[in-house]
């Protein structure tokens, strides 16, 4: 039996390359950007090596060659390594610019799909991105995120359950309503249409409905239509 020489796969991994693939996924430092372009927290090296494909020192490498080169050129982010991981932030030179922007979006008056988003929150607290998609009917992610920036809501811990993060108001989105605690927040009774309404466009429902088709005889065959 042949043994392998130096440089041939024998199909084994070591410690060093346990966490790559056996080929790049794709060029280094291009995926490394893409990556954590989406991230919405720090990526440590060894998760960032296994997406790309590429050994851990080649993309601890990569990361800190992507740093010096955002630094050198003096561009508006800059890369960092913070809590074990790696993120994009904007640069500190930029902060004047970054913190008109966010004020003037926090300025600008709520669409209609946010004011729903954040009443349904505001009515159902705490409750889950995806129960307030269930209500509404819609994805609500960006809604969401649009409101967590502008602190109308927060996070309020996760469901015992399922695990999933919940979302409540601020202290900020009683203010800006002009009351003190959600106690003082309106019924929903008044708003919603009375029983005997909702009886009585059933019964018009039921009754404008086409009435079904007898079921056809059991013949051990469906039957041809004319």
């Amino acid at each position: 039996m042949t043994e392998p020489t130096t440089g041939q796969t024998t199909g084994q991994t070591t410690g060093q390359d346990v966490d790559t693939l056996d080929v790049a996924v794709a060029e280094l430092r291009p995926a490394l950007e893409a990556l954590l372009m989406v991230a919405d927290q720090p990526l440590d090296v060894t998760t960032l090596a296994s997406a790309t494909g590429h050994p851990v020192p080649e993309v601890d490498s990569a990361l800190a060659g992507l740093a010096t080169e955002y630094d050198e050129q003096r561009r508006g982010f800059e890369l960092r390594n913070v809590a074990g991981g790696w993120r994009y932030y904007t640069r500190e030179d930029f902060a004047p610019v970054v913190e008109a922007f966010v004020l003037d979006g926090q300025q600008a008056r709520l669409t209609q799909a946010a004011l729903e988003t954040l009443a349904v929150v505001a009515y159902k607290q705490p409750v889950s991105r995806a129960r307030v998609s269930a209500i509404r009917g819609v994805n609500v992610d960006g809604v969401m995120r649009t409101l967590l920036t502008r602190g109308l809501v927060e996070e309020a811990g996760r469901d015992g359950e399922h695990g999933a993060t919940l979302y409540r108001t601020t202290a900020y989105f009683l203010e800006r309503i002009g009351v003190t605690s959600l106690d003082e927040l309106p019924e929903l009774a008044p708003y919603l249409p009375d029983m005997d309404d909702l009886e009585d466009e059933l019964a018009e429902a039921v009754a404008s409905a086409p009435s079904p088709a007898p079921p056809a005889a059991a013949t051990g065959a469906p039957e041809e239509s004319a």
